[in-house]
C-alpha cells in the first residue's frame, strides 16, 4: 500500500520545535486525494474520539450502575479509575511495539482489543461490580495501543508546519467531543432501554474502526536496525516494562483503594511503598538499558516542563468531570442524560480551542499556550469547588463547561507537538507514548486523591455536599499547581522565546 503525500511546505516550523527537527515525513510514493487524506485522519483521529467515550461510559449512568451492583456512588470511583490507570501505564509499553512492530499493527490491535472487553464490559451485568471493574481495567489496555501509535502515525506522515500542527490540534479536538458523544449515548441507552448497551455497540463501533484502519493507514516501514539488533526482549527493554509498569500500577492502585478502605487497611499503604520501590528499579534500569522505554534524550530542554504541567492539569480535569456529574446527578437530582446536555457545549468550545491553539503554536512560544491552558483548569475547579445547590446552570456550570476544554485542547496539542518534533522519526512512538501516559494515568490518580480526600471529608456518607466541595478543592490544587509550573516555564524559556520570534 502507497504512503500518503502529506507535504507541509507552506508555513515556517513553529517554535514548538527544535530549530533543527530530527522528525522527517514519510516519503510518498503516490499523490492521494484530499478526501482521501480526509478519512486517513478522521480514522487516526478516532483513537482519541473513542477513548474519551469510553470514559464517559462509566461517569454519565454512574447511578444506574451503582443501582445494578447494590453499590453506592462514592465506591464506584474504580469504574473510571480502573479504564484510566490501565490507559495511562501500558501506554509506555505501546510506543516502544509500535516503534519495533508498526504502529498500524499496533493501532488495528488496539482497537480490537478495544472492542472485546467493551462487549464483555456489557455482559458484566450478569456477573458482579468486581469483574466489571476488571473488565473496565482490560478495556483501557485498547486506548493504550491506540493513543501513542496514533500520534507516531501523525507523526511520521507530516513535517513539522502548519498542517502538522492543525492536524496534532484536530486529534486532541476530538477529546471533549468524544466524551460528549459516549456520555450522551450511554445516557440514553441507560435511561431508555439498558446501560450495558452503551458498551455492546462501543465495542461495534470499535471493530469497524479497526476496518478502517486496516484499509485507510498506509502500512510502515520499519526501520532495518529496529528489526533485527538485539534480542526481542532487550529491544522492547522488557525488565524496564516489568517494573515501570508495576511501579505505576500499585502507586495508582493504592490511592484509589484508599478511596474505598482507606490509609488504616495496611495493605493500602504497604503496596504504595512497593510501588514507589518499583520505580526506584526502573530507573537504575533505564540507565543500563540498551533501548530503553524512557530515552534521557526525551528530559531535557522543555520537555520536563510541559511534562509537569500536563500531569498537574490533567489529573485536575480527571476530578473536575467526575464531580461535575456527581453533583449534577446528586446534589441537583437531574439525570444523566440532562448533564450531558449540560455538558454537550464542551465539544464546541474544546474545538475553538484546538483551532486557535493550531494557529497560536506557530506564532506564540508554547509557554504562553501552557499558562493560559492551566489557568482554564484552575478557573474550572474553581467554579466547581464554590458552585452553590439550587444555582442556575447559566452561572457557575454553564462556565465549567464553556472554560476547561480550553486546558485540555490548548495543553494536548502543544504537549504532543513539542514531544514529536523533539524526537527522531524512528521513536515516534516514545513520544506518544510519554504524553498520553502522563495524561492519562494523571487522570486516575486525580481520581484516587480526590476519592480519597472525599472519603475522610464525609466519612459516613451524611454530607456528600461536603465530600464533592473536598475533593473538588484538591482539584484546585492540582490546576495551581500546574498554573505555576507553567509560569516558571514561561519565565525561563522568555530569552530563548525572544530570540525565536527575532
Amino acid at each position: 500500500m502507497s504512503q500518503l503525500e502529506l507535504k507541509d511546505n507552506e508555513a515556517p516550523p513553529s517554535p514548538a520545535s527544535d530549530p533543527e527537527p530530527q522528525t522527517k515525513p514519510s516519503t510518498p510514493t503516490k499523490h492521494q486525494s484530499p478526501v482521501k487524506e480526509a478519512a486517513f485522519i478522521a480514522v487516526v483521529c478516532a483513537a482519541q474520539l473513542m477513548t474519551q467515550a469510553g470514559l464517559s461510559l462509566s461517569i454519565a449512568p454512574l447511578h444506574y450502575i451503582g443501582k445494578t451492583f447494590n453499590t453506592p456512588p462514592r465506591d464506584l470511583t474504580w469504574s473510571s479509575a480502573a479504564y484510566s490507570l490501565t490507559v495511562g501505564t501500558f501506554i509506555l509499553v505501546s510506543g516502544r511495539l509500535g516503534d519495533t512492530y508498526g504502529h498500524r499493527l499496533l493501532f488495528i490491535i488496539g482497537f480490537t482489543w478495544f472492542g472485546i472487553w467493551s462487549l464483555l464490559g456489557g455482559f458484566a451485568v450478569w456477573s458482579n461490580q468486581i469483574f466489571f471493574d476488571c473488565c473496565r481495567a482490560f478495556q483501557g489496555i485498547g486506548p493504550a495501543l491506540l493513543l501513542p501509535n496514533a500520534v507516531a502515525i501523525f507523526g511520521r506522515t507530516y513535517a513539522p508546519g502548519l498542517k502538522k500542527d492543525m492536524v496534532f490540534c484536530l486529534f486532541g479536538a476530538t477529546a471533549p467531543g468524544g466524551f460528549t458523544l459516549g456520555a450522551t449515548f450511554c445516557s440514553l441507552l441507560a435511561e431508555r432501554v439498558w446501560w450495558p448497551w452503551g458498551y455492546w455497540i462501543m465495542g461495534i463501533a470499535c471493530f469497524c474502526f479497526a476496518v478502517l484502519g486496516f484499509v485507510l493507514i498506509p502500512r510502515d516501514e520499519i526501520e532495518e536496525t529496529e528489526k533485527t539488533e538485539g534480542s526481542t526482549f532487550a529491544r522492547l527493554d522488557g525488565l524496564g516494562a516489568i517494573t515501570g509498569v508495576s511501579g505505576l500500577v500499585l502507586i495508582n492502585f493504592a490511592w484509589n483503594q484508599a478511596a474505598v478502605v482507606g490509609w488504616r487497611v495496611p495493605y493500602t499503604y504497604a503496596l504504595l511503598i512497593v510501588g514507589i520501590l518499583f520505580l526506584v528499579v526502573f530507573t537504575i534500569v533505564e540507565r543500563r538499558a540498551a533501548y530503553p522505554l524512557l530515552p534521557s534524550s526525551v528530559f531535557k530542554g522543555e520537555v520536563g516542563w510541559v511534562l509537569g504541567c500536563m500531569a498537574a492539569g490533567w489529573s485536575s480535569f480527571g476530578i473536575l468531570v467526575f464531580y461535575y456529574y456527581n453533583f449534577l446527578e446528586t446534589i441537583e437530582h437531574n439525570s444523566g442524560l440532562l448533564v450531558t446536555a449540560k455538558w454537550a457545549g464542551a465539544s464546541a468550545s474544546g474545538a475553538t480551542a484546538a483551532v486557535i491553539t493550531g494557529l497560536l503554536l506557530s506564532r506564540v512560544p508554547p509557554s504562553f499556550i501552557m499558562v493560559a491552558a492551566m489557568l482554564a483548569f484552575t478557573i474550572g475547579l474553581s467554579l466547581l469547588a464554590t458552585i452553590p445547590p439550587g444555582q442556575t446552570y447559566w452561572a457557575n456550570a454553564f462556565l465549567i463547561m464553556l472554560i476547561t476544554p480550553w486546558g485540555m485542547d490548548m495543553s494536548f496539542p502543544s504537549g504532543t507537538l513539542i514531544l514529536s518534533n523533539s524526537m527522531p522519526r524512528e521513536h515516534q512512538g516514545v513520544a506518544g507514548s510519554l504524553v498520553n501516559t502522563v495524561v492519562n494515568y494523571s487522570i486516575a490518580l486525580g481520581l484516587g486523591y480526590a476519592g480519597t480526600v472525599e472519603r475522610y471529608v464525609d466519612p459516613d456518607g451524611s454530607d456528600m455536599l461536603k465530600g464533592y466541595r473536598g475533593a473538588s478543592y484538591i482539584g484546585v490544587g492540582l490546576a495551581g499547581l500546574g498554573s505555576i509550573i507553567a509560569i516558571l516555564f514561561m519565565i525561563v524559556t522568555w530569552p530563548k522565546s525572544r530570540k525565536a520570534v527575532e
